[in-house]
């Protein structure tokens, strides 16, 4: 969602101590050609082993020998672990794929093919018409030429690209429903509560570890993240997600973390990862993605009113320019600046123009763009009534007006 991972420092660099602080997300699956840095794995040479058949003694917890154990003899056991959390996976994780973004090769490339781009995660929430539908992170397929899904049992099924939404980060695709037998079951994330187990289900790192399960609790509901869309250095929308510390790892994008009862309860969209910081990862909640997906479906993109204006948050503007040019009086620092308004729109059907400053919609403060657009996108609906304050030449007066769908 627009940060990117830094992974792969290098060894000097730790041994002198130096931080590399970056504030990740957007995990957009792993790109191909990253380098994975694997500490030293323990032998068996490295670890205590007891001689001994592990059995709980009723008069207390201390391991006894088996004394009738001949000697050189080895004994497997099987045991039956059934949990909660095995049950959830074996429930959820037929439903989670793989995704492969393939991107066009530059024609001068020594392959002169496509080639892949990058890889992520996916859920498959239904199944209607001969057809499957798959839920992922938008970031997962941007700027893909040809989309692959690669189911659990390692079937490859091409995919259409049904709609994409980078305000929230999510994308619909579609596959042939013949090989599909599993669909994942929605939850209720408005029901989550604070230190309740979940799990996260994904690719980490591409196909070599597909279908990896790890758990956690859920860390904090209703954060907001900042979100750079256009990546001009300022935010233009604020996230909200779950936090979990079940590891979120680049190429879990798009992939399912899932309650004790294997239900969806959010989309695995990203991650906080400074050298100082571990276990913040981030999911989209399904309550808030559910309609977002029925639009995507349905009709290829989000159907969100629209004002007709470009805009400008006015703590970004220079305080000369705030009194002199928009004649703003000194106590007020906020709002929303008009840059240019579309002919035709609700906004210059209500009467608004250049260099007007919205300071206040349907009765609540708007702080800066961010403010403005959540009001607009989350609080209201095409043909719904707008109520606005705004200072024009330092008088605050207000109008209102009628929201309709952008049409292209």
């Amino acid at each position: 969602m627009g940060y990117y991972d830094q992974e792969n420092q290098s060894r000097s660099q730790l041994q002198k101590g130096k931080r590399s602080s970056a504030f990740l997300s957007g995990l957009g699956g792993a790109l191909l050609g990253s380098v994975l840095v694997i500490a030293s794995i323990p032998t068996l040479s490295d670890m205590d082993l007891l001689p001994y058949d592990v059995v709980p003694d009723n008069q207390s917890n201390v391991v006894q020998p088996d004394n009738n154990k001949k000697s050189g003899s080895t004994n497997n056991v099987s045991l039956n672990v059934q949990t909660d959390i095995t049950k959830a996976v074996d429930k959820a994780a037929p439903a989670v794929v793989g995704i492969t973004n393939i991107q066009e090769s530059n024609f001068w490339e020594e392959s002169n093919q496509e080639g892949t781009g990058s890889t992520g995660s996916g859920v498959l929430y239904k199944k209607a018409g001969g057809k499957a539908f798959i839920v992922t992170n938008n970031h997962v397929i941007e700027g893909a030429a040809k989309l692959e899904v690669t189911m659990k049992d390692g079937t490859k099924l091409p995919a259409k690209l049904r709609g994409r939404d980078p305000w929230t980060d999510l994308a619909v695709l579609e596959v042939d429903g013949s090989k599909v037998k599993t669909v994942v079951e929605f939850g209720n994330s408005d029901a989550l509560k604070a230190g309740e187990p979940v799990v996260a289900i994904g690719n980490p790192l591409g196909p070599t570890f597909s279908g990896s399960v790890t758990q956690g609790i859920i860390s904090g509901l209703q954060r907001t993240i900042p979100v750079d869309i256009d990546q001009d250095g300022v935010p233009d929308w604020q996230a909200e997600v779950i936090q979990t510390d079940a590891a979120i790892n680049p190429g879990n994008s798009g992939g399912a973390l899932i309650n004790i009862g294997g239900q969806l309860v959010g989309i695995n969209s990203m991650k906080i990862a400074e050298q100082a910081v571990e276990g913040i990862g981030l999911s989209i909640p399904i309550n808030y993605a559910q309609p977002i997906i029925d639009d995507l479906e349905k009709f290829g993109e989000v159907k969100r009113p629209y004002m007709g204006v470009e805009m400008r948050a006015v703590n970004e503007i220079p305080a000369y320019y705030q009194q002199e040019a928009l004649k703003l009086p000194k106590d007020v620092a906020y709002g929303v600046a008009i840059k240019s308004v579309e002919p035709g729109s609700p906004a210059d059907k209500a009467g608004l123009k250049e260099m007007d400053v919205i300071v206040e919609m349907d009765g609540e403060k708007v702080n800066d763009v961010i403010d403005l657009r959540k009001h607009l996108y989350v609080k209201k609906k095409i043909g719904d009534k707008l109520d606005i304050k705004f200072y024009r030449g330092g008088k605050l007066t207000k109008t209102n007006m009628t929201l309709v769908q952008k049409t292209e």
